[in-house]
C-alpha cells in the first residue's frame, strides 16, 4: 500500500473518531438523579414508589454484585430544542464497562405507571423522548442489576463473583452521565455510512479497484464536512458517499438472510432469576426498535423465556404479541429451552418440542418448523427423528463451527439421524449467531460458505447475544447500507422461515452427513457439576414412574391424573436441561439452585407415585413390586405390579463371598463369577455360560485413575486430549473385605484414600444376576482433576455402541482418522457396550455421561479393549468449588452380553423395582410381545380425554415386529407425533380393537394413542 493511501486512511479513521462521532448529539443538558439501593432480591416498581429515594448523580458508586439499584430521573425539555433533522433521548450510563452487553450492568428503564420503556447497556445507552410520553417533563425510573463481570476478561481465573454468598459487598459501578441529548439524525446517518464503507474498504482485495474508490470518496467526504459544523455540513459529507453507496452489487453475490436474534443463555454466569430479567430488558428493546424500524424482524427460541415474560412482564408480553400476530417477532425452535441435546434422555429431548411447541401454538398459533440450536455443544444422533415427530422440517447451529481439528463439510445439507429420518440443516458461514452485520462478518459469511456454485443464500442471526441485548439501530443500519452494496455480499432483513423455504426451493439435492454431529471441544461437559447430572437422570427416571403409575391408578381406580402438576415438574426439568446447566457450565449460584431444584422434584414425585401406587394396590400387607421398567423381571410384568415372594432365604445356594488363594475374594451366584484381588481390583469376571473371562490378562476392572485436568482454555467446558500425558493408578487399597448386603446377595467392600479424598466401594452380586454390580461413593477435594473408573475387558471391538435417545450410535473404537483421533471422550446414556464377533460386555450406569473406549494390542498377541466412565472432575472456573463433597455413582458390568441385554440392564439400574405394602397386583395399561419394542412411556393425553399415549421405539438397531396391547377396554389406536396429533397418511395396518401389530425400523420412534371407552 502506498503512504498516500496509509495518511488518508489514517485521516479517516481520526476524522471519525474524533469528528463525526463526538457530533453526533448537538448539545446535552443533565437530569436530576435519586436512587434507591434494594436492600435483597429484586422487588417490582410498585413496591419501589414507596421507597424513600436520596439524591445521586454521576460519579457515585453503586452495585455491589447482584444487587439492584433503582434511579429515578426528572428533568424538563429546554425551549428550542428538537428542532428539525434532531431527536430527543436521554441518556443514561450506568458506568459501563468495555465488556458487552450481557456481562456487567444493565438497566430496565420504566415508566412511573408501570409501563416498559426499553433497555440500557453498554451499546444501547439511549431512551427516546417519545417513548417516555414527549412533552416537556421528563419522568421514569430505570432499574439498574449491578450483574458482575464473571468472565473477568476470559482469563478463566477462580471467582468468588459467581455466588452471592462469595462475591463481596463492595460497589462495582460508577455512575456515568445522565442526560437529556439532542441527537443529530444526518450526522447519526453519515456516521453508519462512513463505518459501512470502512469496514467493506477493509475487506477487498488490495488490487481490485472498489477499494480505492471507496477511500477516495471516504476522502472526500472529509473534505466537505467542516470539523468545527459537522451537523451543518453532514448532509455534504452524505452526498460525497451517495455514489459509491449506490453502486449495486454483483450479480454472483452471495445473499444473506439477517435475521435479529438475541442469544439468552437461560442460566450461565448469571442466576435463572437474572436470566428473566434479562429477557425482560432484551425483548423490551426488541420491540422498542420495531416500533421505529418497520423492516426489524426477530427470531425468538425459548418458550420458557417467553413464559416467563407471560408471568412476569404482562404489559411487555401483549406488546410482544402484537408483533407476533405482525410476523416479526418470531417463535423459532420450538422447544422449552436452548437444552443440550447429549445427555438428556429421550422423552426429555421429546417433551423439549412438546412442551416448547405447545406453547407458541397456544400463545401466539405459532407452530415451529425449524429446530434452533446455535450454541448446544455437539448434537445427538437422534436429534432428526425427534424433530420430525414434533412435526418440524429444518435445523439450525452454529457450534461446529468452534471444532478443533476437523471443519465441517458443509453449511447446507440434509442430516440423517439413526433411524433414517432427515432434516434440512442449515450452519450460518457466519460463525456467529451475534452478528453486529459489520462488513468483516458478512464478507467471512461470503469467503467460507461451503455450497458456492449449488447454492447462495445463508442466513445469519444478528444481535448482541449470550448475555442478552440483540438488535441495535445501528445494525439495521448496517443492513440497509448493505442490502445491495458493490463489494458485499447482499443483506435481506428477514425471517429463519422464509431462508429455510427458500434455501429448500434453491437446493434440489443437498449432500447427507449422517449420524451424531460431534463437537470437537468442550467434552468435559459430559462430566462436569456431577450433582446436576445425578438430580436430571434421577428425575427422568422419577417422571417416567410417576407418568406410568397416574395414568394406570386414574385408568384402573378412578384416580385424579395430576396434568397440571406433572407439566410443571417437566417445564422445571427442561429448564436445567439447558445448555449451560446440565453441561456443568454454569456459576455455583446455578448449580446450587439445580440441586434444590431437583430434591424438591424428587419429593413431590415421590409423593405422586405413593399417591397413585396406594389407589392402585389399595390396603393390605402384601408387598407389592412395582416395575416401571419396559421388561418384565422378578416374575413382575414390565409397566405392571406383582406381589413378592414372602420369606426368601437370606443367601441363597451359590450366592456367596469366598477368599481366594491369591489373597484376594471372589463372589459367585453361580451365574456370574468376579475375582476380585488384595487391591480391590476385578481381575476377572466370568458368566457361567460362555465360560469366558472378561477381564483381559494382566489388565483389570473396577480400576479408578486420576488425572491432570487443565484444559487450555474453557475449564468447565473442556478436557483436552492430552489430559492422558498424566495419570495416577489408584490400585492401593485401605481395605477389601466382605460387606453387609441384601437378601441373597454377596457383597465386598473395598476401602481407598487419595489426595484430599475418600473412596467407598461395594461390589454386590445378587441372586440370578448376570452382571456385577459396583456401587462407588466418593468424597472429593481436588481441584483439576478428572477421576475415571476403567475396565480392561478381553476383546477386540472395532466398534463400541452407547445409547442415546431411543437407539444407540455407533462409534469406532480404532483411531484411523483425525476425526477418529479428537472423538477421545463421548457421550452416552444409561449403557455402552463393546464386542467382537459372539462376545460382548454391556457396562449400565445411573449416573455418567462421559465415556472414553480404546484397545490397544498385548505382548500374547491378544487386544484388551478399555472402557472408562468420567466419574468427576474439579474446575475452577466458572465454579470454584464445583463438586467437592459427596457423590454415588452405580455401575453394572455384565460379562457376554448382547445389545438386548445392554438395553435391559440400563433401564434396570436406573429403574429399581419399588416396593409398597397393598392387597391388588397391577395389571398393566399396555403390553408389548417383543423385548426389542420399548415402552419409554405412558400417560395420558394432553387434550385431556383420558386417552392413553404410548411411546416406543425400536431399540436393538434391527427390523422388529411387535404387538402392542391394551390392557383396558380400547376402542382404537392411532398413530399420533409427540404433540399427540394424528400423524396424516400414516395408517397402523394391524389394529384389531385394543391391540395393534407393529413392523418398526431400526430405532424408528412412534407414539400411540390408545382410546378409552
Amino acid at each position: 500500500m502506498h503512504d498516500d493511501r496509509l495518511i488518508t486512511e489514517a485521516r479517516i479513521h481520526r476524522f471519525l473518531r474524533e469528528r463525526l462521532a463526538p457530533a453526533v448529539y448537538r448539545r446535552t443538558l443533565p437530569l436530576t438523579a435519586e436512587r434507591w439501593d434494594a436492600p435483597g432480591e429484586p422487588v417490582g416498581l410498585e413496591h419501589v414508589l414507596a421507597q424513600r429515594f436520596t439524591p445521586t448523580g454521576p460519579g457515585d458508586r453503586w452495585g455491589p454484585a447482584w444487587s439492584t439499584t433503582w434511579l429515578h430521573l426528572t428533568g424538563r425539555v429546554p425551549e428550542g430544542w428538537g428542532g428539525e433533522g434532531a431527536d430527543l433521548e436521554v441518556l443514561v450510563d450506568l458506568g459501563y464497562t468495555d465488556e458487552l452487553p450481557g456481562f456487567q450492568c444493565e438497566g430496565l428503564a420504566w415508566l412511573p405507571g408501570g409501563e416498559i420503556v426499553k433497555a440500557l447497556n453498554p451499546r444501547n445507552q439511549y431512551v427516546p423522548l417519545a417513548a417516555l410520553g414527549g412533552g416537556s417533563a421528563i419522568d421514569f425510573y430505570v432499574e439498574a442489576a449491578a450483574n458482575p463481570d464473571v468472565a473477568q476478561g476470559w482469563t478463566f481465573q477462580p471467582t468468588g463473583l459467581g455466588e452471592r454468598a462469595t462475591a463481596g459487598p463492595e460497589p462495582l459501578y460508577r455512575l456515568g452521565p445522565l442526560l437529556l441529548a439532542e441527537r443529530d439524525v444526518a450526522v447519526w446517518e453519515l456516521v453508519q455510512d462512513v463505518q459501512a464503507l470502512w469496514g467493506l474498504m477493509h475487506e477487498l482485495p488490495d488490487d481490485r479497484p472498489r477499494r480505492h474508490l471507496i477511500l477516495r470518496a471516504l476522502e472526500r467526504m472529509a473534505d466537505s464536512v467542516d470539523p468545527y459544523d459537522v451537523g451543518g455540513t453532514a448532509a455534504a459529507g452524505r452526498a460525497a458517499l451517495a455514489g459509491v453507496l449506490a453502486s449495486p452489487a454483483e450479480s454472483s453475490a452471495h445473499r444473506i438472510v439477517a435475521t435479529g436474534h438475541a442469544h439468552i443463555d437461560s442460566a450461565w454466569l448469571w442466576p435463572v432469576r437474572e436470566t428473566q430479567r434479562k429477557c425482560a430488558r432484551t425483548f423490551a428493546n426488541v420491540v422498542a426498535l420495531m416500533d421505529q424500524d418497520p423492516e426489524l424482524t426477530f427470531a425468538c427460541s425459548s418458550a420458557q423465556q417467553l413464559a416467563w415474560i407471560r408471568d412476569g412482564y404482562p404489559q411487555l408480553f401483549e406488546r410482544i404479541k402484537e408483533k407476533v400476530a405482525d410476523g416479526r417477532f418470531v417463535p423459532v425452535g420450538g422447544m422449552w429451552v436452548e437444552s443440550d441435546t447429549n445427555m438428556p434422555g429421550g422423552e426429555a429431548m421429546a417433551r423439549q418440542f412438546v412442551e416448547g411447541k405447545r406453547f407458541f401454538l397456544e400463545e401466539f398459533g405459532v407452530d415451529c418448523q425449524e429446530a434452533w440450536l446455535p450454541d448446544s455443544f455437539g448434537y445427538s444422533a437422534a436429534l432428526p427423528q425427534i424433530v420430525r415427530a414434533a412435526g418440524s422440517r429444518w435445523f439450525l447451529t452454529q457450534k461446529i463451527s468452534w471444532n478443533q481439528v476437523n471443519r465441517f463439510p458443509h453449511h447446507t445439507f440434509l442430516w440423517e439421524g439413526i433411524d433414517g429420518s432427515r432434516v434440512f440443516t442449515h450452519f450460518p458461514p457466519a460463525d456467529t449467531y451475534s452478528s453486529e452485520l459489520r462488513a468483516a462478518e458478512l464478507a467471512h459469511a461470503e469467503r467460507t460458505f461451503r455450497e458456492h456454485g449449488r447454492a447462495g443464500v445463508s442466513l445469519v442471526p444478528f444481535g448482541f447475544g449470550d448475555g442478552g441485548g440483540g438488535p441495535t439501530r445501528e445494525m439495521m443500519a448496517s443492513a440497509r447500507r448493505y442490502r445491495d452494496l458493490e463489494g458485499s455480499p447482499r443483506v435481506d432483513v428477514g425471517t429463519p422461515a422464509g431462508f429455510f423455504a427458500e434455501a429448500e426451493a434453491e437446493y434440489a439435492h443437498p449432500p447427507v452427513w449422517t449420524g451424531e454431529m460431534y463437537l470437537e471441544k468442550h467434552r468435559g461437559t459430559y462430566t462436569a457439576q456431577a450433582r446436576t447430572k445425578a438430580g436430571n437422570r434421577r428425575s427422568e427416571h422419577l417422571l417416567r414412574e410417576a407418568e406410568l403409575w397416574c395414568a394406570t391408578a386414574a385408568v384402573r381406580a378412578g384416580a385424579e391424573y395430576p396434568a397440571e402438576e406433572l407439566r410443571r415438574i417437566w417445564r422445571l426439568v427442561l429448564l436445567q436441561q439447558f445448555h449451560d446447566i446440565l453441561p456443568g457450565t454454569a456459576i455455583a449460584w446455578v448449580h446450587r439452585d439445580a440441586e434444590r431444584n431437583y430434591a424438591a422434584i424428587e419429593r413431590d414425585l415421590e409423593t405422586l407415585i405413593a399417591d397413585a401406587a396406594a389407589a392402585l394396590v389399595g390396603p393390605g400387607e402384601n408387598e407389592i413390586l412395582l416395575n416401571a421398567a419396559p421388561h418384565a423381571r422378578a416374575g413382575v410384568p414390565a409397566l405392571g405390579g406383582g406381589v413378592g415372594r414372602p420369606g426368601r432365604p437370606a443367601e441363597p445356594a451359590g450366592s456367596a463371598v469366598r477368599p481366594t488363594p491369591a489373597g484376594g475374594w471372589a463372589l459367585d451366584n453361580g451365574t456370574v463369577r468376579a475375582e476380585v484381588d488384595a487391591r480391590g481390583l476385578l481381575v476377572s469376571l466370568v458368566d457361567a455360560a460362555s465360560g469366558r473371562d472378561a477381564i483381559a490378562p494382566g489388565a483389570a476392572g473396577n480400576l479408578l485413575e486420576l488425572h491432570r485436568d487443565t484444559p487450555n482454555e474453557w475449564d468447565a467446558w473442556d478436557v483436552d486430549e492430552f489430559y492422558r500425558h498424566t495419570v495416577e493408578r489408584l490400585d492401593e487399597a485401605v481395605s477389601v473385605a466382605p460387606a453387609e448386603a441384601g437378601a441373597g446377595e454377596a457383597a465386598l467392600e473395598v476401602r481407598r484414600a487419595f489426595g484430599s479424598s475418600m473412596v467407598r466401594q461395594r461390589l454386590v452380586l445378587a441372586p440370578g444376576a448376570s452382571g456385577l454390580r459396583i456401587e462407588t461413593e466418593v468424597d472429593w477435594h481436588e481441584r483439576q482433576k478428572l477421576l475415571k473408573l476403567g475396565f480392561g475387558l478381553d476383546l477386540r471391538a472395532d466398534r463400541s455402541a452407547a445409547e442415546t435417545q431411543f437407539g444407540h450410535v455407533f462409534r469406532p473404537v480404532p483411531v484411523n482418522t483425525s476425526w477418529d483421533a479428537a472423538r477421545f471422550e463421548v457421550c452416552a446414556h444409561r449403557w455402552v457396550h463393546v464386542a467382537e464377533p459372539g462376545y460382548g460386555v454391556a457396562i449400565a450406569n445411573c449416573t455418567a455421561y462421559g465415556h472414553d473406549i480404546t484397545r490397544a494390542v498385548r505382548e500374547d498377541g491378544g487386544t484388551t479393549t478399555t472402557v472408562r466412565l468420567s466419574l468427576l472432575r474439579s474446575p475452577l472456573f466458572p465454579d470454584p468449588g464445583a463438586d467437592a463433597g459427596m457423590h454415588r455413582f452405580t455401575v453394572t458390568v455384565t460379562p457376554n452380553a448382547g445389545i438386548a441385554e445392554a438395553v435391559r440392564s440400563g433401564y434396570e439400574a436406573n429403574l429399581p423395582l419399588r416396593a409398597v405394602r397393598g392387597q391388588r397386583e397391577i395389571v398393566p395399561l399396555v403390553a408389548v410381545d417383543h423385548p426389542g419394542a420399548v415402552v419409554e412411556a405412558v400417560k395420558l393425553a394432553e387434550d385431556g380425554t383420558g386417552d392413553v399415549i404410548v411411546r416406543l421405539y425400536e431399540a436393538y438397531g434391527t427390523r422388529t415386529s411387535a404387538t402392542v396391547r391394551a390392557g383396558f377396554e380400547c376402542t382404537g389406536i392411532e398413530s399420533v407425533d409427540l404433540l399427540e396429533r394424528p400423524m396424516g397418511g400414516n395408517h397402523l395396518p394391524g389394529v384389531r380393537g385394543g391391540a395393534v401389530t407393529l413392523t418398526l425400523r431400526p430405532f424408528q420412534l412412534l407414539t400411540l394413542r390408545l382410546r378409552r371407552a
